[in-house]
């Protein structure tokens, strides 16, 4: 019997329901498939009933990656790598569909490096990936609700998305204390250009820092009281960082790399 590993946030899902629900998310046959943390294999052999035209599996404990070895077919690629050092583009020429359980421990370092990495071209047609449902309310949340911030904003930039279902404690082993979300995300055709996504993390971070406070710190942190900008984005520095929208947040990033170029 495997055991999961608490070091690595492994929860294996073994609920044939659920895993129905996320095959059937967007069509595989035929198409290139990555399963990040296919731990046990369950999603991976539904996926490989679909017949795809090749799948890669991603999975950083040795012993699963071994394990995983007994699903024969040569359509399988399996890396035994660590997600957060490995080159997607690298895999294919073809635009990928994404399954991923992501680990608990690192769901917002993995999902937020895909997005902050992405060129201007995807790698990917569909992200079809499992967070914690606290996460997954942080992910989705629009502006003015207490749930908006750092992740909602980032995402935003580049994807559309479409929450699937909640999935209870019970669809896994060893089952988690908390409930999970499914969301599919595909990306945006038409986006705001900001030159280094690690502006718009580094803006966001220093505005949500103290989420509950008046944006009239922050702001001045940053652009050091330019009544301009306040102007020009109609700006009310009395306002909390939940109350600026999307766009504002890309267009101040895109000003603060005017400033410093």
């Amino acid at each position: 019997m495997i055991k999961a590993k608490k070091s690595l946030g492994q929860n294996f899902l073994v609920d044939k329901n659920v895993i129905d629900k996320i095959i059937k998310t967007v069509p595989i046959t035929n198409r290139e498939i990555l399963e990040v943390g296919p731990g046990t294999g369950n999603l991976t052999r539904e996926i490989l009933r679909s017949n795809p035209s090749k799948l890669y599996l991603i999975e950083k404990d040795s012993f699963l990656a071994e394990s995983l070895k007994e699903i024969i077919d040569k359509k399988v690629t399996i890396f035994n790598d660590d997600i957060l050092k490995f080159d997607e583009n690298s895999l294919s020429k073809n635009k990928i569909i994404v399954f991923g359980n992501l680990p608990y421990n690192i769901s917002t370092e993995i999902f937020s490096s895909w997005i902050t990495n992405l060129k201007k071209d995807y790698w990917f047609s569909d992200l079809v990936l499992m967070f914690q449902k606290e996460v997954a309310d942080r992910i989705i949340a629009q502006f003015n609700t207490s749930a908006y911030g750092r992740l909602s904003i980032l995402a935003n930039w580049r994807l559309h998305m479409n929450k699937i279902c909640d999935i209870q404690p019970e669809s896994f082993s060893p089952r988690p204390k908390i409930q999970s979300s499914l969301i599919h995300f595909t990306p945006k055709e038409s986006f705001v250009e900001i030159k280094d996504p690690a502006n718009l993390e580094k803006i966001t971070r220093i505005f949500f820092r103290h989420r509950r406070k008046m944006l009239k710190k922050p702001f001045n942190h940053i652009f050091n009281g330019n009544t301009d900008l306040i102007n020009k984005f109609n700006i009310d520095l009395n306002l909390r960082p939940q109350n600026l929208n999307f766009n504002t947040y890309y267009k101040l990033t895109i000003e603060y790399e005017n400033l410093r170029s």
